[in-house]
């Protein structure tokens, strides 16, 4: 028997590989798995109607939530997370030296008021050192490359905080190079900084001791992305477990051969010292450092829900409990 064809959305990492090889399937379905160089390019074509399931950015995907029928739910799969305190850059001319300084200043800030690498610093400096986003004028544009607003996704924008978008021509690693603004927020890095430009620097330069603190003090691995369904295929339990399922067991691919290979000193990988590396997160984030499933995420996932809402992203404060599968609630 024919199984039901579902296209699914999603950028290529090595935990999603053995979905795109073959190597793991999703039971019950005939799944057929699209990519694209930019990540963004996936959340537009979700938002468009081009896939099934797919990957979304969370603050892409909870921007749905403002529309009177929202299309998608969520599977408690993470494709990408990353910690974001070095996610901050700052024009070394601009009198920022610690995070309070950057109260009363211009902050750029990637591809839309809010991206997903945006919020969590939001809310960390809002948190741990009480600069909110009101107190900042906010200039939104492409770090290295000149990007269009985003239009095909809703944009709320707090009454109370100062937002333009950048010109055309504009980009906003040049603009903080040039001191044109005085920060930068973004999930791209700007050129500047690679080159060892003296103008660029992060606002938090040791950023691995800090996040590592940050991780250590609030258990926190900060989630960017979950991968949605559309609401009427969630009310299908056994094709929203399969697709769980099958993430989970692609991911465990490549973390067992991390795990299998600390004997040989992943002599396979190019990157010396990597092996003390591995060991050392290992040490601080457990055996199954990138967890899927609702319960190891929650503290994560409510967090940013908080963050999102105090931040005007969203009507009210959504919960786990709003956003999830149903039946994955337990997962």
């Amino acid at each position: 028997m024919d199984h039901p064809t579902l296209p699914l959305g999603l950028y290529q990492y090595e935990h999603t590989a053995a979905l795109f090889d073959g190597t793991v399937t999703i039971n019950g379905v005939d799944a057929t798995f699209t990519t694209a160089p930019i990540v963004s390019d996936i959340f537009q074509g979700m938002v468009r109607g081009d896939f099934d399931v797919a990957e979304l950015g969370l603050t892409y995907f909870l921007r749905t939530f403002v529309l009177e029928d929202p299309p998608f739910l969520a599977l408690p799969i993470f494709p990408n997370r990353n910690f974001r305190h070095s996610a901050i850059f700052v024009n070394t001319a601009s009198g920022i030296e610690k995070p309070q300084d950057l109260a009363g200043k211009t902050i750029g800030e990637f591809a839309l008021y809010g991206h997903d690498a945006g919020v969590w610093p939001k809310g960390i400096l809002a948190d741990d050192y009480g600069v909110t986003p009101d107190q900042c004028r906010w200039v939104i544009g492409g770090t290295n490359h000149p990007i269009p607003s985003f239009d095909w996704i809703p944009q709320p924008m707090p009454a109370d905080v100062d937002i333009r978008h950048a010109a055309n021509d504009e980009t906003l690693g040049a603009m903080l190079e040039a001191g044109e603004i005085d920060a930068l927020i973004s999930v791209d890095v700007p050129q500047a900084l690679l080159d060892g430009s003296p103008e660029v620097a992060r606002l938090f330069p040791d950023y691995q001791t800090v996040e590592r603190e940050y991780y250590r003090r609030t258990g926190i691995f900060p989630v960017m992305h979950v991968v949605a369904i559309r609401t009427e295929l969630a009310r299908q339990p056994d094709l929203a477990l399969a697709i769980y399922h099958a993430f989970t067991e692609a991911k465990e691919i490549p973390a067992r051969r991390y795990r299998d290979r600390a004997a040989k000193r992943h002599m396979a990988v190019m990157t010396p010292w990597f092996s003390e590396l591995f060991a050392e997160n290992q040490r601080l984030l457990g055996e199954d450092w990138w967890p899927y499933g609702v319960e190891a995420n929650r503290t994560a996932v409510d967090t940013f829900l908080r963050y999102h809402h105090e931040q005007g992203l969203s009507t009210h404060q959504l919960t786990s409990e709003d956003i999830f599968v149903p039946d994955l609630l337990r997962t």
